[in-house]
């Protein structure tokens, strides 16, 4: 049989013996037909000794060729190298394996890789396999920490050469455990072992492949005694379990003291989870090192709990004494460490112990500060959701207030000459009217919803047009300059909101410096080949305009830096809204842009923004200036009259609305809502011009309503009108053909011109 192993020097001896034997017996028979036949069997015997004497020879020469070969090919690599037998049988390890592995020529390789892997011989079997069919083959092994590759080749005959890469054996796997002496175990999602150290192979009697094979109460319960099966039979031992990537967990096992065996406390100091051991009243009896690091105890320092951390909302003793009560134990808390300059929050898991009779608790701590932080920004990003909605709702009732007072102001300033007694009482009506509908603008700005009008602009142009107004702004103890790159592509960007944005950060430039100073407002062009990665934002590569507003003020302390672009957060006081950089933020993230704020070194803070590129080439429509209010043109004609629809469901705005279109000559059909508008329609004889409609009303909304109608009318012009945002109707209004959108608050002169507008 062909195994590739040499003959036992006894089985050739005893081959060459026999032969001998039956050659001499042959010889001396005086039967001559018996005697040849034995002396033939003697010499075939002693030949087939001399042909497995041949085929030894042969094999150890090839086995020494391979081992030749090896040490010219591994002798000098750095990771451990083994050359085996077609079986696995170690011929060969260079001084890598030998320094990691120790002395194992004669041995399997399976045997050799068993400290490290949980399934050696599942994983040599596949290899070996695999180079007998493809002549290499490769493995990636997960191991506690890190990945361990397994690899082999065919070399010449019936020899394989293999190498490991990654954390191994020996002193590489002491170095890889971080010295630590308790038992512990890495497992997976499915409770697979994925290692074991040599504390708890020596524990557990030898490898094992499944937790369950050495828990015998599962589920895990950190910080909880739970039973082990051992090699000297079932033991108490309390774990500690640290949840780890991809579903991986790594569990230390602690001992319970017992009068035969006490906790040696100095083994837990190496262990790497914080841990104190605390007595009823909350002292610090014992910490290992990883926790004095993490609530900065001094080394010998006799310290309470409750001068390291806080925050539990009642006395951490009571805590404590409950733990050690056995009331509680199930609850984590989360404390934040007062001796740390920055917040540092921690999750602690109390659990009773009995040391030597005496009752006292085990606090597991983990660092929560990353949980915490990411905790804080999902509720920020709910509260800024809530803000925005309520926003949103705020604005639509509002605008329909401020659309039914203005409007009636200008029917009032309409019936007036500028001598009437009561003119400029009106005409304060209309401006602070005017002033709330900016306000709920700015509070619809940093939530992104208020309606823009965007057009291609150069910043050149629109700062010089601003240029005269925020000189006024700054006051005469302030100087302030500009510098224009003339390079700069446009920007597509609502004119007046940027205008708002550069006068909200001027004016804050001004604020922080009350001793007077300099604001520098720079434009430049800035191509990103790459995206760049900012305060947690990423810019997307491009074409960028960038803006910079640099003053010499006072600065933005660090806990405010984060907080400056929240909305009602001021730093002023009493006197600041709150709702300034709000605004920017609001108006520079719906434009396209993006907004940063930092310290400058020199002295005083720089807010940069950075808007999308345009060409040049693109083609914009012009934007037309509203009207005035109160400014009604009359009627040209009878073909500038229509009869128009009048679809809304607050009475006030309905009834100013009927009453500027029959000013201008129109004919007005009312109706309080979509399905009596429909009813309305349904007579064929009544000739409808333009729909005019609300596009938020209960029961069907405007762009409902308006379809069905359309069917038997498809040429009637439609204008909606809507104290939302436009983008919240932008779906709607796209399957509307010729149709255009008058938010509110709108005046007077504005309804009646885009109705006239649609007309023809």
């Amino acid at each position: 049989m062909h195994t590739g192993e040499p003959a036992p020097l006894l089985q050739v001896f005893q081959l060459v013996a026999f032969g001998a034997g039956c050659l001499i017996a042959g010889l001396m028979l005086p039967h001559a037909p018996l005697a040849t036949a034995v002396a033939y069997a003697g010499a075939g015997l002693i030949a087939a000794a001399a042909f497995l004497k041949a085929y030894d020879w042969t094999v150890e020469r090839r086995r020494t060729q391979r081992v030749s070969s090896l040490e010219a090919i591994a002798d000098s690599d750095p990771s451990p190298c083994f050359g085996t037998a077609a079986d696995g049988t170690i011929e060969y390890q260079n001084e890598a394996a030998i320094a990691q592995f120790g002395e194992t020529v004669g041995e399997k390789l399976t045997a050799a890789l068993g400290g490290v892997l949980a399934s050696p011989d599942e994983v040599v079997a596949r290899l070996i396999a695999d180079a007998d069919q493809f002549g290499s083959g490769r493995e990636e092994v997960a191991l506690r920490r890190g990945q361990l590759r397994l690899s082999v080749h065919q070399i010449g005959v019936n020899g394989l050469l293999w190498r490991v890469d990654g954390p191994s054996g020996g002193a590489m796997a002491s170095r890889f455990d971080g010295g630590i002496s308790l038992p512990m175990m890495t497992v997976s999602r499915e409770d697979s072992v994925i290692y074991m150290n040599d504390a708890l192979r020596r524990l557990a009697g030898g490898r094992r492949k499944a937790l369950s094979e050495i828990v015998q109460d599962l589920p895990i319960r950190s910080g909880d005694a739970h039973q082990l099966a051992t090699e000297t039979g079932s033991r108490e031992a309390r774990i500690m379990e640290i949840p780890g990537t991809a579903g991986r967990r790594e569990l230390y096992f602690l001992p319970i003291a017992s009068d035969a065996e006490p906790v040696q406390w100095d083994m837990i100091d190496a262990l790497p989870v914080p841990l104190l051991k605390l007595d009823r009243d909350g002292a610090i009896l014992l910490a290992n090192r990883m926790a004095k690091d993490l609530l900065l105890i001094e080394p010998g320092e006799k310290v309470r709990f409750g001068e390291v951390a806080e925050g539990l909302g009642r006395p951490l003793k009571d805590w404590v004494a409950d733990a050690v009560s056995g009331r509680g134990l199930a609850r984590q808390e989360f404390l934040r460490a007062t001796r740390n300059a920055q917040d540092t929050y921690i999750q602690v898991t109390l659990s009773s112990f009995d040391d030597g009779g005496t009752p006292c608790a085990i606090a597991v701590l983990n660092d929560a500060t990353e949980l915490k932080t990411l905790e804080a920004q999902f509720v920020q990003s709910q509260k800024m959701q809530a803000i925005g909605q309520l926003a949103g709702g705020v604005a639509h009732d509002f605008n329909n207030l401020l659309t039914a007072i203005s409007g009636h102001c200008d029917l009032l300033l309409h019936r007036r000459d500028p001598g009437d007694p009561d003119y400029s009482d009106l005409e304060q009506i209309n401006q602070n009217a005017n002033r709330a509908a900016s306000l709920v603008g700015q509070l619809l700005a940093f939530s992104r919803k208020q309606n823009l009008q965007p057009e291609l602009l150069d910043l050149r142009d629109a700062m010089a047009d601003t240029s005269h107004l925020l000189n006024r702004l700054v006051g005469e103890k302030i100087a302030l300059s500009f510098t224009h790159d003339p390079d700069t592509k446009r920007v597509r960007a609502d004119r007046r909101q940027l205008e708002q944005v550069m006068m909200n950060l001027v004016v804050n430039a001004r604020d922080a410096m009350p001793d007077g100073g300099a604001i520098e407002i720079e434009t430049r062009a800035v191509t990103l080949a790459q995206d760049l990665e900012r305060d947690r934002a990423v810019i997307p590569a491009g074409d960028y305009v960038m803006i910079e507003v640099r003053d010499q003020g006072i600065g933005i302390d660090p806990e405010s830096m984060s907080k400056i672009f929240e909305p009602f957060y001021s730093t002023k006081g009493a006197s600041g809204t709150g709702l300034g950089l709000s605004t920017v933020y609001g108006i520079v993230k719906q434009t396209g842009g993006y907004i940063f704020a930092k310290n400058r070194s020199e002295g005083g803070t720089v807010f940069t923004i950075f808007l999308p590129g345009q060409e040049v080439s693109a083609v914009e429509a012009p934007v037309q200036a509203a009207s005035a209010p109160g400014s009604v043109a009359p009627p040209k004609s009878t073909e500038d009259r229509g009869v128009v629809l009048l679809v809304e469901d607050e009475a006030p705005v309905r009834a100013f609305a009927s009453r500027a279109l029959r000013m201008r000559g129109h004919t007005v059909i009312e109706a309080a809502n979509a399905e009596e508008a429909l009813e309305q329609l349904k007579d064929a004889s009544l000739e409808v011009d333009v729909f005019v409609t609300d596009v938020i009303m209960p029961g069907k909304d405007g762009p409902t309503w308006v379809s069905e109608a359309l069917e038997q009318r498809p040429e009637t012009r439609v204008v909606f009108i809507s104290g939302y945002a436009e983008e919240s109707f932008a779906d709607g209004q796209a399957r509307i053909p010729k149709s255009v959108l008058l938010p509110k608050p709108f005046s007077l002169s504005q309804l009646t011109n885009v109705v006239q507008e649609q007309l023809h």
